[in-house]
């Protein structure tokens, strides 16, 4: 990698310099509208690879008004080539076929696919394409017509970050410490306070895998991060307490996946994670033979907002949520007893019948309950950090990968929307709604 990288500096360093003669002047102060323009008509390796790194470096330099001057530029001077695609749907009628029709997809490419595979073969050019949809995404909440800009670039970085051309690799302590340093960076879920709470992560009993791609070899992608113990957990203050007595990976008969951070922030909707968590339960089984249980135990994320919303519609919602709001619920076990029933069973609720367009409001039951699990258990006080009670009001829940039920659920789900759940939650589900004042 080192060596191709070099490579491609070397042909850039060679392009720079048909570039100035080319352009008549350095290639730095060119205007990226021509310099764009000229990426997507030469043909020459050399000067197209020099072009291309004359585009980052060009936007590189740009402040916040300037990246977004450019994504306008790429919507408006970049869209389709509509006399190209006329004249490839009047082909087709004409004369349909395989090939015809091939000229009318291709006709529909907006020309900034083009810029963008061309930005992409510069030293780098991966990364600059990461970086400059990340800038995308932000802009994009506020002006919504750079959407089809963004399509585009969604598009290619799918089909680049194709799961064919992933790397599943497990982190351990012997892992370069550029790599640890970024999980330390990347970790979305529960943060890793320091180094020493990173190697306790990395310990015997725990596992770390993570996804890799050939263009960003040192740069893990998303990384799940496994605990290995006996039966199922249902605290993550204890996952990562380093004062509990440990137990032999040989000795664990359940793989809790405590933890799944995406890293690469350009790369959001580009999905990894449901090839991750299948193809690390079979590293596992393969590894370890005494495993027979495979869940989760994830964070609500959706499940406060939700709350809040049906504050003046619920009256069970409006007892639960003035006592969470008024009072030190978390330094009073009267007040917790009081809390934990009629908040579990909102929580069961609000998973298994709360949908948009047939699916869960929340994002995290979403992926899982789209993979293939089960909700098998909601577990009070499951994270009492300050991000776990202000978002999921301390709960975290258990998604069981069953092996031998993974693709029935997914089905259902996929088809009819079902949410898989285990007899407890149905319980949960089924009884009134209580609230048991002291």
């Amino acid at each position: 990698m080192t060596f191709f990288r070099t490579f491609l500096s070397t042909i850039a360093d060679a392009g720079r310099e048909l570039l100035d003669v080319h352009q008549g002047r350095n290639a730095k102060s060119g205007d990226v509208k021509a310099l764009c323009s000229d990426l997507i008509t030469q043909k020459g390796e050399a000067l197209g690879t020099a072009l291309a790194l004359a585009v980052v470096e060009a936007y590189q330099s740009y402040d916040a008004a300037q990246k977004l001057s450019f994504f306008k530029m790429l919507l408006t001077d970049f869209d389709v080539d509509e006399a190209a695609l006329n004249a490839a749907i009047a082909a087709y009628q004409k004369a349909p076929g395989p090939l015809a029709a091939q000229k009318v997809g291709m006709g529909a490419e907006s020309l900034r696919q083009r810029v963008i595979r061309g930005v992409n073969m510069a030293p780098g050019g991966t990364r600059a394409v990461i970086n400059m949809r990340e800038d995308l995404l932000d802009m994009v909440r506020d002006e919504s017509s750079l959407e089809a800009v963004d399509a585009d670039f969604a598009h290619l970085l799918s089909s680049w970050f194709n799961r064919g051309f992933l790397e599943l690799r497990r982190v351990d302590w012997s892992t370069p410490a550029n790599v640890l340093e970024k999980l330390i960076t990347y970790e979305a879920v529960h943060e890793i306070r320091d180094w020493e709470d990173l190697r306790r992560r990395l310990d015997a009993d725990r596992r770390c895998y993570a996804f890799f791609h050939p263009a960003l070899p040192d740069e893990p992608l998303i990384f799940v991060e496994v605990a290995l113990v006996k039966g199922l957990s249902g605290s993550v203050q204890e996952l990562l307490d380093d004062t509990l007595p440990r137990i032999s990976a040989d000795s664990a008969d359940t793989a809790i996946f405590y933890s799944i951070s995406n890293c690469q922030k350009g790369l959001r909707g580009i999905s990894f994670g449901n090839f991750l968590i299948k193809q690390v339960v079979s590293e596992l089984r393969a590894e370890l033979s005494n495993l027979n249980t495979f869940s989760t135990l994830s964070p609500v994320p959706g499940f406060m907002r939700w709350l809040q919303s049906v504050r003046n519609r619920s009256d069970e919602a409006k007892k639960v949520l003035d006592i969470l709001d008024g009072q030190d619920w978390l330094n009073d076990p009267d007040l917790q007893d009081q809390l934990q029933l009629p908040i579990t069973q909102l929580c069961a609720h609000y998973l298994v019948n709360e949908k948009r367009k047939g699916r869960p409001l929340d994002a995290v039951a979403k992926f899982h309950l789209g993979n293939g699990a089960g909700l098998e258990r909601i577990n009070w006080l499951g994270d009492v950090s300050a991000k776990g009670v202000g978002e999921s009001a301390s709960l975290l829940v258990n998604y069981k990968y069953d092996l031998a039920k993974i693709e029935t659920h997914h089905e259902a789900y996929a088809n009819e929307g079902i949410v898989a759940h285990s007899k407890r939650i149905a319980k949960l589900l089924d009884e009134p709604l209580v609230f048991t004042e002291s």
